[in-house]
């Protein structure tokens, strides 16, 4: 029973998309005000549904109904229950029906928390959700049901979940990554509803900024936490690979970072509209991208959900359809986009044209790398594969000098700087960035490496930039920490997300260029010397998971004839799939990780195994937390809730008036 009220649900979800995308819609068209009334209680309506169906599939999962194709092809009676839970998401149909329930959630978020809008922009920003919508609900509707039957005949026990899959980062990964892909929705909404009333001002950058954060803020933690997952689940010890489905994530990242930036410069000098606009559209198309190369089959990768061209194309379509339809109401209101401020070629603004630029340059470079091997086969010119040689050829350098404009950014004025006097500041700075960058990593590292060191000096320049601008604010302010806790909350948040780029830069770095990774034979008793440390085999045991087989050694790794830690690595054998897993051992730590995986036995008293020495990759990940937090923090500033309070006045004062 619970199937069909799932099924029930999502169809009831369909309609109030539709009602949704129709009624307000209308209602600003004509400017009537109870067609736009109802947009927000059909938003909450079809929430409730898609809560709804995603609750009847959960608890199908936790009660091992196999009668139910989708459960019972990725669930099993052994399987835990928190992985139970979790394989909702394990596969094509769950992940969309997730994926559908964060649209449904971030239009609700919109409905609730933007009340202080204009009646006509809400309407609309709400009705293009609606569209959105209907496409991925009549997507899963038509190709990918969850709620398939498997009668009269279906299995006592499921398939299993995927090993891979059998993780935290399942838990936790997923939900935390399409809460940013879907969230740039948002903003494409606030753009296409600009659009469409032709009012193209610097408000629908100010209302739709915090949006986009908050969406910006768990893209990032979604591609740290699959980063990390990757790192410790596949048993490579590679935290970044240049996979397809993984750039698919980057991509729209990189056009959500410039767009973060170009909707500050518009709403603080009504500069850079059109790039905002294209921006906007580029981060919600490149998400759509993103599910495309996932579900479509055209790929092959770890990441992939689904092996089916027809999903493919419905989803190839709804792309075709929202993007081209975006530039093309862009190109009937171009004469609407014009920048109302100017600015000098040496000022704030043209610095952040250069990131914009620089960011949108990675971007096309990724974008590149990614689909030309596609392209190519579908045109029958053969196959090609384009790997990290490709890509460290071209997005270093852009990634270096994006860098280096991180730097002088922040210490520019708006609208127009002393050109000459900004490099009598710099100078000083640049020869003691280049003196700690270069000089540090000779006299510290096993051996020079050029990348790591011009790293090292652009990490240090950015650093000495934020913190001269930190001391220009605080100069002849008092006491400085007090000054310092009192700096508006969109700066801090700032110069922390800063500070995360240099911290993430600084890991990946030193961990790309200073790893040690060998394979050896390990033998019971024997100790064997790999990078600064030695790893001596202790003993190997067998024993029975609640789905699986395994084999454990235990290695213990001295540092100086002392002990640092004891690693445990395991194979693993999933007996229903009859999948061989590795759990690779990690002893973790804020300088290095020490990294086990356990290979193939080579006799009775031996194992081959891989062994890496991962310095500062820890940082990677807690620059990206860095990064997260700040754009948290930025959000919370209280203009933001100061403009919310000047509309509601706005908007009280013009019903008063309407009223007399």
């Amino acid at each position: 029973m619970l199937p069909e009220i799932g099924h029930l649900a999502l169809i009831l979800a369909l309609t109030m998309a539709v009602l949704l995308a129709a009624l307000p819609l209308l209602g600003a068209a004509r400017d009537d005000a109870r067609l736009m009334a109802t947009a927000r209680p059909l938003a909450a309506a079809q929430f409730g549904f898609l809560a709804l169906a995603f609750l009847c599939l959960a608890l199908s999962f936790v009660h091992n109904d196999f009668s139910v194709q989708y459960v019972a092809e990725h669930s099993n009676t052994r399987l835990p229950l928190w992985y139970r839970v979790s394989a909702v998401w394990g596969g094509h149909e769950g992940s969309l029906l997730l994926w559908v329930l964060i649209l449904g959630g971030w239009t609700l978020a919109v409905a609730l928390f933007s009340g202080a809008l204009p009646r006509d922009v809400l309407a609309r920003v709400l009705g293009v959700m609606g569209v959105v919508s209907i496409g991925f609900i009549l997507f899963m509707q038509l190709t990918s049901n969850p709620f398939e039957r498997l009668l009269p005949d279906f299995p006592v026990d499921g398939r299993d979940l995927n090993p891979l899959l059998q993780d935290v980062g399942l838990i936790v990964h997923p939900p935390m990554l399409y809460m940013g892909y879907v969230g740039f929705a948002v903003a494409f909404a606030f753009v296409v509803a600009a659009l469409l009333s032709g009012r193209m001002d610097s408000a629908w950058a100010r209302w739709s900024r915090p949006w986009t954060t908050v969406a910006w803020c768990f893209l990032t933690l979604g591609i740290a936490l699959g980063s990390w997952w990757a790192y410790y689940e596949l048993g490579w010890g590679g935290w970044w690979f240049w996979d397809p489905v993984e750039n698919a994530s980057f991509m729209p990242w990189l056009a959500g970072t410039a767009l973060i930036h170009s909707l500050a410069a518009t709403e603080k000098r009504g500069v850079f509209r059109a790039w905002t606009v294209l921006l906007a559209i580029a981060a919600f198309s490149l998400s759509l991208l993103g599910t495309f190369l996932v579900r479509s089959g055209v790929l092959t990768s770890v990441h992939a959900f689904a092996n089916d061209p027809g999903r493919g194309l419905f989803i190839l379509a709804l792309l075709a359809t929202i993007t081209g339809g975006a530039l093309a109401l862009l190109a009937s209101r171009a004469r609407l986009i014009r920048s109302a401020g100017r600015f000098e070629p040496v000022s704030r603004e043209s610095m952040l044209l250069i990131n914009n630029l620089l960011l949108v340059g990675a971007c096309g470079v990724v974008f590149t790398g990614t689909l030309f091997p596609l392209l190519v086969d579908v045109l029958r010119f053969g196959k090609i594969s384009v790997g990290p040689p490709y890509f460290n050829a071209l997005f270093v350098p852009l990634s270096l000098a994006l860098l280096a404009a991180l730097g002088v950014g922040p210490l520019m004025r708006w609208k127009r700087h002393d050109g000459s006097l900004l490099c009598k500041q710099l100078a000083p700075w640049a020869l003691i960035s280049a003196a700690l960058g270069f000089g540090l990593t000779a006299l510290l590292a096993q051996r020079f490496h050029f990348i790591v060191a011009l790293s090292s000096a652009l990490v240090f320049w950015v650093l000495f930039g934020e913190l001269r601008d930190v001391r220009d604010r605080l100069a002849n302010k008092g006491r400085p920490w007090v000054a310092l806790w009192g700096l508006p909350r969109h700066y801090k948040g700032m110069l922390l997300a800063h500070l995360g780029v240099v911290v993430a830069v600084a890991g990946v770095a030193v961990t790309s260029a200073y790893s040690v990774e060998r394979d050896v034979r390990m033998t019971l008793g024997e100790t064997l010397r790999v990078g600064p440390y030695h790893y001596r085999l202790l003993r190997l045991r067998d024993f029975d998971g609640p789905n699986y087989r395994a084999t454990e050694a235990r290695v213990e790794v001295l540092d100086a004839g002392s002990r640092v830690a004891l690693l445990a690595p395991q194979k693993r054998l999933y007996t229903v799939r009859g999948a061989s897993m590795t759990e690779v051992a990690i002893d973790p730590g804020l300088t290095r990780d020490l990294y086990l995986a356990l290979g193939e036995p080579l006799s009775a008293d031996s194992w081959s195994m891989r062994v890496h020495y991962k310095p500062l990759v820890r940082w990677i990940w807690l620059g990206a937390l860095l990064m997260a937090l700040g754009g948290a923090l930025a959000v919370g500033d209280p203009r933001y809730r100061v403009a919310r309070r000047e509309r509601r006045a706005a908007s009280a004062g013009g019903i008063d008036a309407a009223r007399a």
